[in-house]
């Protein structure tokens, strides 16, 4: 019941994940307490622009993933469950994961990674005391957890950063081994849960970057997520079972970021490409750089009690 593929799993089979198996009739997870990335990383990293910008979040994650994308970059943590080869990790406590971000000053924790779907055990288990010592908890995800799993993070998730990998049943169900409208329905779950929610997309050459999918999905989080989401567009880079296709042209992710704003989106960001322009903040009531950013590093903040400091009007997001 964690995601969206809902999988029927026999006597000693695991689902589609690798990481979830029926011993004897009862449910077991494998990574509960197996955490095999833990890091200390700038929360633009996750990416998130608009979410306690300049602070450090401890970002960990589990193997498996419930998605099988062609492209994935962590396919070494995600895919090797999926084919019954060994699970690593560290046993690591939801209490020494809240103890390490206070020593490193981090402002949150980020479940990521992989899939925080997968390992729903662990997140739940860190995130409810995180909570509770004033630490915000964020997941990075694909977006195909069942209304369910959603919902029981309702209330312990202060932030999220949702891959809309396309705007295509045909591209989910070919290159990721999953399905468009369920992330489409999580996407708008969270916004009505009033979670701080940037949504990411990578631009793959040839595969999801034409004009009219772009400006689908510029609609779709205008219309449905509202035109203060922030959108970011990443550069692909070859890797996993996608090492024939070329790297995104930059001019590809300027024209996909000219859709965003043409759609009404305030908010639109390359990624991937650092030191390029559209990767700052403008206010977009006058137009006037007020975040300056370098990579994951804010080289300068106009940003003054949420405002922005040379007009004055609010820019959305959870600054402090």
């Amino acid at each position: 019941m964690a995601c969206s593929h809902f999988c029927l799993i026999e006597s000693g089979e695991r689902g589609l994940c690798g990481v979830r198996e029926n011993k004897g009739g009862a449910m077991h997870t494998l990574v509960r307490d197996k955490v095999v990335a833990l890091n200390v990383d700038p929360v633009e990293k996750k990416p998130l622009f608009h979410f306690l910008p300049g602070t450090l979040t401890l970002s960990l994650g589990t193997m498996g993933c419930n998605l099988s994308c062609s492209f994935c970059q962590n396919y070494t943590l995600s895919q090797p469950p999926r084919n019954y080869m060994p699970i690593e990790g560290e046993t690591v406590s939801p209490e020494r994961i809240i103890r390490m971000a206070g020593d490193y000053y981090a402002s949150s924790i980020s479940y990521t990674y992989s899939e925080p779907t997968v390992f729903i055990e662990l997140v739940m288990d860190t995130a409810v005391p995180a909570r509770e010592k004033g630490l915000k908890n964020i997941i990075v995800s694909n977006g195909f957890q069942s209304q369910q799993c959603l919902r029981e993070m309702n209330g312990y998730i202060d932030a999220a950063n949702i891959d809309l990998k396309a705007f295509s049943n045909q591209f989910y169900r070919d290159y990721c081994g999953a399905k468009l409208q369920p992330v489409l329905d999580n996407l708008m779950a969270i916004k009505e849960m009033n979670w701080w929610l940037e949504v990411t997309t990578l631009i793959i050459p040839g595969l999801n970057d034409s004009n009219e999918e772009i400006e689908n999905m510029a609609r779709f989080i205008f219309r449905q997520l509202g035109p203060d989401t922030p959108w970011h567009l990443s550069r692909f880079h070859p890797t996993f079972k996608m090492t024939g296709i070329q790297s995104t042209p930059v001019e590809t992710l300027e024209r996909a970021w000219e859709a965003g704003k043409e759609a009404g989106l305030k908010f639109v960001y390359t990624g991937n490409v650092p030191g390029h322009e559209k990767e700052n903040t403008f206010c977009p009531a006058c137009g006037k750089q007020i975040i300056n950013r370098l990579g994951f590093d804010i080289k300068g903040s106009h940003v003054n009690d949420m405002s922005c400091s040379f007009c004055g009007v609010k820019i959305p997001g959870i600054w402090g």
